[in-house]
């Protein structure tokens, strides 16, 4: 190998300056243009060159001089001399070359900071912001509750990191979400598993991380674990714990998703959740407006609050303890989250009380001692004996099978559940994943339940409750079309042959859930948005998902939606007041109502009413419900 000459040294090192980037060479075309000024000026103070007619310049003025041709090629238009003349055109010259550079230069460095900002890869500087990991989805409907939550915040900040480009994020949630009111969003793109890549995004400085599962991944759970090792084990990780609330698709990663979470992540299982809820739904016609109204921030949300004057009192007591709020449970100092404890249970000192109300400043104690409470118009009429019950599942999706099992919590034995599904190996599969089902036989049918001959077939009216499921072998907006035709044939031969059963549907976008309501108002679809809204709402509270667990679970106390009969004569005036009393002396906890005769009305939330104030009165009539969380 020959050695590099002195030209192929300069040549190198000139390289390396032209690699350095915009300010380098602005710096660089300053010096070029001092270098021509200062010899310029020299040779004019030296040589005594000057206009002819005028006098001899000293070497301030004749470095003003070089200055002014430098940055403007006409001012040496009325120059006069030969050898001023001559230095001044050099100097001109000069100027030329350095101003169409630098022109140049600058124009490239704005253009490459434009494309360094499309990139969205420049550092993050917030402190108390929201930050969400990972782009699917569920990220407009999350956005969405974060700006109502934020409403009364002072210049709030959500930050999303997304494998995506900035620009199309942006462009999404502007078309999807719109106005985001003082909510700032600021897109990022780069990896969540990546740590440089969340040191740009702050978290070490946020309030909360939200980490989204991806929706084009086999195995979404191991990057939504991945990401959660890269925040508690980042090499950038701060001393405080974090906040953070991560969805898992799969119940065998939960141990290791808690591992790594420890005591710094609330972990949210959507299969369970999502299949507990669908489950529930169907059985109940309206309980998904109820979840909705509990899981969004429009309107009322349950709240924690220290009550130091139920310190002592009974849990029995609190409940008629207020006007504007209705107490569901109670967050004790040693037991922790308990919803409707026994009514004998006394509330410590270090207890806090949750609370459905419109917001934690609304939660005051009436100070009340005549509730008006009407003792004759409460009776204790046995609810209904369970009979076995017939379900027809439609479609078919990776959460099919945990439906199935859920489903058996509920139905009384000897019921029966009949797939009917565009699934080779569907039959197979269910004989294995519900080998344990106890109170249910299963049926399977291959069908394609978008046809019609294939529904009418099934005899629609021998089943109690209907589930259409979404495909999650097909894109989504496919896939919610699939179950928009099995809905619509399913209204239609209900209308026709009188078929009461109740329908809950499952639709992935929220747009096309509004399509499906506008079909039939009383056909409540379950969509993966109430995912969402409990993500946002743990955000917010952490405590908030020992609640949901405890209230999506079989075991101990749920929602339900009972006749009103059940508790209260029909017809008489009551205030709220005495249906909790009633509730309360049959062990539960009454939230709200349903009107039957609003059950169409969807500008009064299909006859829902949740957290009315106690004092107003309202008569009921057969078909209403009471809305109650209690044990069975």
């Amino acid at each position: 190998m020959t050695e590099p000459t002195f030209f192929d040294k300069l040549r190198y090192r000139f390289d390396n300056f032209m690699s350095k980037g915009t300010i380098a060479l602005i710096g660089g075309l300053g010096v070029i243009a001092l270098v021509i000024i200062l010899l310029a000026s020299t040779i004019i103070t030296i040589g005594r060159i000057r206009q002819e007619g005028a006098e001899e310049i000293n070497f301030g003025e004749a470095a003003w001089e070089s200055l002014m041709r430098t940055l403007d090629a006409g001012t040496m238009g009325g120059d006069t001399g030969a050898g001023f003349r001559v230095i001044m055109l050099a100097v001109t010259f000069g100027g030329i070359f350095i101003v169409s550079a630098l022109i140049g230069v600058i124009n490239n460095g704005i253009e490459g900071k434009i494309e360094e900002m499309r990139k969205g890869r420049s550092r993050v500087i917030e402190r108390g912001h929201t930050v969400v990991l990972g782009w699917s989805n569920q990220i407009f409907p999350i956005i969405s509750e974060l700006v109502l939550a934020n409403a009364n915040q002072k210049n709030p900040r959500i930050v999303i990191l997304g494998d995506k480009d900035k620009v199309e994020m942006e462009d999404e949630i502007r078309d999807r979400v719109g106005d985001t009111k003082n909510t700032a969003v600021v897109c990022r793109t780069g990896s969540p598993i990546d740590p440089g890549d969340l040191d740009m995004v702050s978290v070490q400085t946020s309030r909360s991380i939200v980490i989204l599962a991806p929706d084009d991944d086999d195995d979404p759970d191991s990057n939504v674990i991945k990401t959660m090792l890269a925040i508690t084990n980042g090499p950038n990780r701060r001393k405080e714990p974090y906040h953070i609330v991560a969805e898992i698709r799969d119940s065998r990663n939960m141990e290791v998703a808690r591992m790594v979470g420890r005591d710094e992540a609330e972990l949210v299982l959507v299969g369970d959740l999502i299949s507990r809820i669908t489950v529930q739904t169907c059985r109940q016609s309206g309980l998904s407006v109820v979840y909705t109204e509990l899981l969004d921030f429009g309107g009322d949300e349950i709240y924690f609050k220290h009550e130091a004057g139920l310190a002592g009192k009974t849990f029995g007591e609190a409940l008629l303890a207020y006007e504007d709020s209705t107490v569901i449970g109670l967050r004790q100092a040693k037991e922790g989250v308990r919803l409707n404890p026994p009514m004998d249970t006394r509330i410590g000192p270090d207890d806090k009380i949750i609370a459905i109300s419109q917001d934690d400043d609304t939660i005051r104690l009436s100070g009340l001692a005549d509730l008006k409470i009407n003792e004759k118009a409460i009776h204790g009429d046995a609810a209904p004996d369970q009979r076995p019950e017939r379900t027809l599942i439609l479609g078919w999706n990776w959460r099919l099978p945990t439906i199935v099992r859920e489903l058996d919590h509920y139905v009384s034995p000897g019921s029966v559940v009949t797939i009917a599904a565009n699934k080779a190996d569907g039959e197979e599969q269910i004989k294995e994943e519900c080998a344990g089902v106890k109170n249910q036989a299963i049926e399977f049918r291959e069908a394609d339940t978008t046809h019609r001959r294939v529904l009418d077939e099934l005899n629609l009216s021998s089943y109690d409750h209907v589930i259409i499921l979404c495909s999650d072998e097909l894109d989504q907006q496919r896939a919610d079309a699939h179950t928009l035709i099995t809905l619509l044939h399913l209204r239609d031969i209900a209308d026709k042959s009188g078929a009461d059963v109740s329908v809950v549907s499952e639709m992935l976008d929220i747009r096309n859930r509004n399509l499906a309501e506008v079909t039939r108002a009383d056909d409540f679809i379950v969509s993966e948005k109430l995912i969402s809204l409990m993500l946002s709402q743990v955000s917010e509270n952490k405590e908030l998902n020992a609640v949901f667990a405890d209230l999506f679970d079989p075991e101990g106390s749920e929602v339900y939606l009972k006749p009103a009969s059940t508790y209260v004569d029909l017809g008489q005036p009551i205030n709220f007041y005495t249906v909790i009393e009633a509730a309360r002396r049959r062990g539960g906890v009454a939230i709200g109502y349903r009107l039957k005769s609003l059950e169409n009305d969807a500008d009064k939330a299909y006859g829902v009413k949740v957290n009315p104030k106690k004092s107003e009165t309202v008569a009921f009539s057969e078909g209403d419900r009471i809305i109650v969380i209690a044990e069975s």
